[in-house]
This record gives structure tokens, sequence and C-alpha cells, in this order.
């Protein structure tokens, strides 16, 4: 594997399973060093046992900004700078529009919004020119998937943060972009959206017939993706969408 994140150092936000997973043991192995948080301590040790070597995991919750605080101060005792961050945090759940309560608003905006604003500002005195922002959105954002509203709509949010904060961070040479994955089966499909396994095959067999590539993605194949927006290859790109989504969201 190619070392293009040599001598970097990277903060994986929910890295502890999927996606997040996926990509901590892709920066490892091109040459990062990596922290990685998550809400279940159990969950952070068996992902630094997975990885293997060069990563530090960091109790905490992104809506928590206490616990944001306690994690960039770890960050900055043990390494003193930050050139990566995929903000890639967040979860959703089915709720009907007639079905929503506050509390799933508030609790999704809380995880999704307002963690991935407070994950981003409160980063940003570690970081030094040249560095990279990637965040975490979703394909769910440009299309109509019922009863998914509210999800569909804090990664909208997200979009239109990264366009707004590539202006904002432009005079510190920061690169802010978003990968927005499509149907990619994680261990959130049971743990977030509470879905059985006879769903979660549907779901599959759905994904053939709708996406152009005729299958799901594999959380390490938008690891990959976003190797490519943290990394120097992608220097000259700022602001943008990348959908890692087999086709499903461009026809």
């Amino acid at each position: 594997m190619s070392q293009k994140l040599t001598g970097k150092i990277a903060l994986i936000t929910g890295g502890n399973s999927g996606i997040g997973l996926a990509t901590a043991k892709r920066f490892v192995a091109e040459g990062a060093y990596v922290f990685i948080t998550g809400r279940r301590q159990d969950g952070l040790d068996a992902a630094v046992k997975e990885i293997g070597e060069n990563v530090t995991a960091v109790q905490g919750d992104v809506s928590n900004l206490a616990d944001l605080d306690r994690l960039y101060a770890t960050i900055k005792e043990q390494k003193g700078r930050l050139d990566i961050l995929f903000a890639n945090a967040g979860g959703g759940e089915f709720v009907p529009l007639e079905q929503i309560t506050e509390a799933h608003f508030d609790k999704y905006f809380g995880i999704n919004v307002k963690g991935t604003l407070f994950t981003v500002q409160k980063a940003l005195p570690l970081m030094p020119a040249g560095g990279s922002i990637v965040i975490n959105g979703s394909m769910v954002s440009i299309k109509g998937i019922p009863a998914f509203s509210v999800y569909a709509a804090t990664k909208a949010a997200l979009r239109s943060f990264a366009r707004t904060w590539s202006v904002d961070l432009k005079d510190r040479q920061l690169r802010v972009n978003v990968v927005s994955p499509g149907t990619v089966i994680t261990p959130a499909y049971k743990t977030e959206l509470g879905m059985s396994d006879e769903q979660i095959e549907q779901m599959k067999a759905d994904t053939a017939t709708t996406t152009p590539l005729g299958r799901p993605g594999t959380p390490d194949e938008i690891a990959k993706a976003v190797s490519f927006l943290a990394s120097d290859e992608s220097s000259y790109i700022t602001g943008i969408e990348l959908f890692v989504d087999g086709g499903t969201a461009q026809i």
C-alpha cells in the first residue's frame, strides 16, 4: 500500500466501527498516526486491537463539548498538531414524518450537525496550513428516502457546512470536503437503524437492482475515497461532495 499519509496525524470520530474503523486501518497502513473516538469503550478497545499500531483511542461523544475539549487536549499533549480530520461520527433512524418527535430531532441534529460543527471548530487551533478536513455526508441528502427526513436533513446541512467552511478557512490553507457514501452495510444498520438480518438482506437485493454497479459498497471503498481527500493527492480540491455510491444518486 502507498505511504501517502506518512508522518500525518489524523483524527477519526466514530472510528471504532464501520466506515470509521475501515478508514482508521487504511490511514495507519498509509503511514499516519490515528486518534479514534467513540461512545463505547469496549468498541474502542476492540478497534485498537484490530488496527494494531499507531493508534490512540479516546472515549467520548461528539455532541458533548466537554468530551471534545478532552479529546483535543489529548491530541495536543501527545502529538502537538492535527493534519487530518475525518468528521465521521453520526447516526440516524427511520421514523415516518407523522411520528417524528422533538427528542428524535434533537438527538440526530445534536450528533450529526452540532457534533460535526464543534468537532471541526475545536480542531482548528491544532491544524497547520495544508491540513485536510473530510466530513462524512450521505447520498440521502439529495435523494428522497421514505421515513428518513431528519437524517437526510442533517447530511444536507453538513454539505452546506463544507461550502461555507472551505471559504472561511481558505486563508489558513485548510481544505474542506465531503464524502457521501451510498448503501454500505455496517454494524450501524443493526445498532442505529434497528434493522433485522432479513431487512438487511432485502436492502442488499434492492440495492443490486437500483445501483448501476449492482451491489452495495464496502467500508474500505469509502475509506479509499477519504484517504484521497485527506492526502496531498487532492491538494487542489476543496468544497466538493464526492459521491461514493455505485452511481445510485447519479442516475
